[in-house]
Protein backbone atom coordinates (compact mmCIF):
# COMPACT_ATOMS: atom_id res chain seq x y z
CA UNK A 1 0.00 0.00 0.00
CA UNK A 2 1.50 3.58 -1.37
CA UNK A 3 1.45 6.25 1.15
CA UNK A 4 -0.30 10.07 0.27
CA UNK A 5 2.23 12.90 1.45
CA UNK A 6 -0.17 15.94 2.38
CA UNK A 7 2.65 17.99 1.61
CA UNK A 8 2.17 20.43 -1.51
CA UNK A 9 3.09 19.81 -5.24
CA UNK A 10 2.51 23.22 -5.75
CA UNK A 11 0.22 24.60 -2.69
CA UNK A 12 -2.34 23.00 -0.60
CA UNK A 13 -5.33 24.23 -0.42
CA UNK A 14 -4.33 27.28 -2.84
CA UNK A 15 -8.18 28.18 -3.58
CA UNK A 16 -10.64 28.46 -0.56
CA UNK A 17 -14.14 29.89 -0.58
CA UNK A 18 -14.99 32.04 2.34
CA UNK A 19 -17.72 29.79 3.50
CA UNK A 20 -15.03 26.98 3.38
CA UNK A 21 -16.83 24.61 0.89
CA UNK A 22 -14.92 24.69 -2.53
CA UNK A 23 -11.20 23.76 -2.17
CA UNK A 24 -8.08 22.92 -4.54
CA UNK A 25 -5.82 20.50 -2.68
CA UNK A 26 -2.45 18.98 -4.06
CA UNK A 27 -1.21 15.90 -2.27
CA UNK A 28 2.36 14.01 -3.47
CA UNK A 29 0.96 10.46 -3.69
CA UNK A 30 -0.97 7.36 -5.93
CA UNK A 31 -4.35 8.58 -7.03
CA UNK A 32 -5.56 4.88 -6.29
CA UNK A 33 -4.70 5.17 -2.47
CA UNK A 34 -7.34 7.58 -1.61
CA UNK A 35 -10.59 5.84 -0.21
CA UNK A 36 -12.92 3.75 -1.21
CA UNK A 37 -15.54 5.73 -1.56
CA UNK A 38 -13.57 8.68 -2.97
CA UNK A 39 -14.88 10.20 -6.71
CA UNK A 40 -12.47 9.75 -9.28
CA UNK A 41 -11.97 11.45 -12.77
CA UNK A 42 -9.76 11.63 -15.58
CA UNK A 43 -9.53 12.10 -19.65
CA UNK A 44 -10.41 9.62 -22.50
CA UNK A 45 -10.91 9.82 -26.20
CA UNK A 46 -14.22 8.92 -27.65
CA UNK A 47 -12.82 5.94 -28.89
CA UNK A 48 -12.27 4.72 -25.45
CA UNK A 49 -9.04 3.19 -26.03
CA UNK A 50 -7.29 4.19 -23.06
CA UNK A 51 -4.01 2.37 -23.82
CA UNK A 52 -1.20 4.57 -22.18
CA UNK A 53 -0.55 6.94 -19.00
CA UNK A 54 -3.16 6.52 -16.08
CA UNK A 55 -6.19 5.52 -18.13
CA UNK A 56 -4.49 2.06 -18.79
CA UNK A 57 -5.12 1.96 -14.96
CA UNK A 58 -8.49 3.12 -14.47
CA UNK A 59 -9.21 0.94 -17.00
CA UNK A 60 -8.08 -2.25 -15.27
CA UNK A 61 -9.05 -0.90 -12.10
CA UNK A 62 -12.61 -0.10 -12.77
CA UNK A 63 -12.47 -2.16 -16.43
CA UNK A 64 -16.28 -1.39 -18.04
CA UNK A 65 -15.43 -0.18 -21.24
CA UNK A 66 -18.61 -1.97 -23.00
CA UNK A 67 -20.41 0.46 -20.37
CA UNK A 68 -18.17 3.45 -21.50
CA UNK A 69 -18.78 2.48 -25.10
CA UNK A 70 -22.33 2.46 -24.71
CA UNK A 71 -22.68 5.62 -23.38
CA UNK A 72 -20.56 6.99 -25.91
CA UNK A 73 -22.12 5.29 -29.15
CA UNK A 74 -25.41 4.53 -28.17
CA UNK A 75 -26.86 8.03 -25.84
CA UNK A 76 -24.12 9.44 -27.70
CA UNK A 77 -21.63 11.04 -25.62
CA UNK A 78 -18.97 13.26 -27.66
CA UNK A 79 -16.21 15.13 -27.13
CA UNK A 80 -17.17 17.55 -23.94
CA UNK A 81 -19.30 15.80 -22.21
CA UNK A 82 -18.41 13.12 -19.36
CA UNK A 83 -19.30 9.30 -19.23
CA UNK A 84 -19.51 7.81 -15.72
CA UNK A 85 -19.12 4.80 -14.19
CA UNK A 86 -20.54 4.05 -10.85
CA UNK A 87 -18.64 1.33 -9.13
CA UNK A 88 -19.51 0.12 -5.19
CA UNK A 89 -19.37 3.56 -3.01
CA UNK A 90 -18.34 5.82 -5.97
CA UNK A 91 -18.65 7.28 -9.57
CA UNK A 92 -15.66 7.46 -11.78
CA UNK A 93 -15.82 10.21 -14.57
CA UNK A 94 -14.20 9.71 -17.83
CA UNK A 95 -14.04 13.31 -19.00
CA UNK A 96 -14.02 13.01 -22.84
CA UNK A 97 -11.87 15.69 -24.25
CA UNK A 98 -10.76 14.13 -27.91
CA UNK A 99 -12.08 12.04 -30.80
CA UNK A 100 -9.18 9.46 -31.03
CA UNK A 101 -6.66 8.71 -28.59
CA UNK A 102 -3.97 9.88 -31.33
CA UNK A 103 -5.43 13.12 -31.10
CA UNK A 104 -4.90 16.10 -28.34
CA UNK A 105 -7.42 17.94 -26.43
CA UNK A 106 -8.51 21.38 -26.52
CA UNK A 107 -9.27 23.58 -23.52
CA UNK A 108 -12.78 24.28 -24.84
CA UNK A 109 -13.55 20.90 -24.83
CA UNK A 110 -12.19 20.19 -21.69
CA UNK A 111 -14.07 23.18 -19.90
CA UNK A 112 -17.46 21.53 -21.23
CA UNK A 113 -16.31 17.58 -20.28
CA UNK A 114 -15.74 19.39 -16.46
CA UNK A 115 -18.90 21.77 -16.78
CA UNK A 116 -20.80 17.96 -17.84
CA UNK A 117 -18.97 16.69 -14.74
CA UNK A 118 -19.94 19.57 -12.48
CA UNK A 119 -23.36 18.80 -13.35
CA UNK A 120 -23.52 15.34 -12.57
CA UNK A 121 -21.93 15.92 -9.11
CA UNK A 122 -24.16 18.49 -8.35
CA UNK A 123 -27.37 15.82 -8.99
CA UNK A 124 -25.67 13.17 -7.43
CA UNK A 125 -24.58 15.14 -4.08
CA UNK A 126 -20.71 14.44 -4.87
CA UNK A 127 -18.81 17.02 -3.08
CA UNK A 128 -15.11 15.96 -4.02
CA UNK A 129 -13.27 14.39 -6.54
CA UNK A 130 -9.92 13.08 -6.70
CA UNK A 131 -7.97 13.28 -9.98
CA UNK A 132 -4.52 13.52 -11.57
CA UNK A 133 -3.17 16.59 -13.30
CA UNK A 134 -6.09 16.20 -15.92
CA UNK A 135 -5.11 16.95 -19.75
CA UNK A 136 -1.37 17.69 -18.54
CA UNK A 137 0.20 13.97 -18.98
CA UNK A 138 0.28 12.45 -22.49
CA UNK A 139 -2.32 14.97 -23.78
CA UNK A 140 0.44 17.85 -22.71
CA UNK A 141 -2.18 20.87 -21.69
CA UNK A 142 -0.39 23.14 -19.25
CA UNK A 143 -1.32 22.49 -15.82
CA UNK A 144 -1.61 26.42 -15.07
CA UNK A 145 -4.30 26.94 -17.25
CA UNK A 146 -5.81 24.04 -16.63
CA UNK A 147 -5.26 24.63 -12.96
CA UNK A 148 -7.42 28.19 -13.59
CA UNK A 149 -10.04 26.34 -15.35
CA UNK A 150 -10.82 24.15 -12.02
CA UNK A 151 -11.06 26.68 -9.96
CA UNK A 152 -13.13 28.90 -12.68
CA UNK A 153 -15.54 25.69 -13.33
CA UNK A 154 -15.57 24.60 -9.41
CA UNK A 155 -15.18 27.46 -7.07
CA UNK A 156 -18.86 28.66 -7.17
CA UNK A 157 -19.86 25.47 -5.61
CA UNK A 158 -18.99 23.45 -2.99
CA UNK A 159 -17.43 20.32 -4.73
CA UNK A 160 -13.92 20.44 -3.61
CA UNK A 161 -11.29 18.88 -5.73
CA UNK A 162 -7.96 17.15 -5.26
CA UNK A 163 -5.12 16.78 -7.41
CA UNK A 164 -2.20 14.06 -7.10
CA UNK A 165 0.95 14.13 -8.35
CA UNK A 166 3.39 10.78 -8.35
CA UNK A 167 6.81 11.42 -6.59
CA UNK A 168 9.46 11.77 -8.63
CA UNK A 169 12.07 9.10 -8.95
CA UNK A 170 15.90 10.13 -8.66
CA UNK A 171 15.95 9.80 -12.04
CA UNK A 172 13.98 12.44 -12.62
CA UNK A 173 10.53 10.50 -13.98
CA UNK A 174 7.46 9.82 -11.67
CA UNK A 175 7.41 6.91 -10.05
CA UNK A 176 4.58 4.28 -11.56
CA UNK A 177 3.70 1.46 -8.60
Amino acid sequence: MSTVSEEPVSSIDKYKNAEGGWRLRHVKGDLFSCREDEVLAHCISEDCRMGAGIAVKFKKQFSGVDELKKQIYIIKKVPGQCAVLKRNKRFVYYLITKEKYSHKPTYDNLRQSLEDMKSHCLQNGVTGISMPRIGCGLDRLSWDKVEEMLKQVFQPTDISITVYTLPVKPTGKPSFH
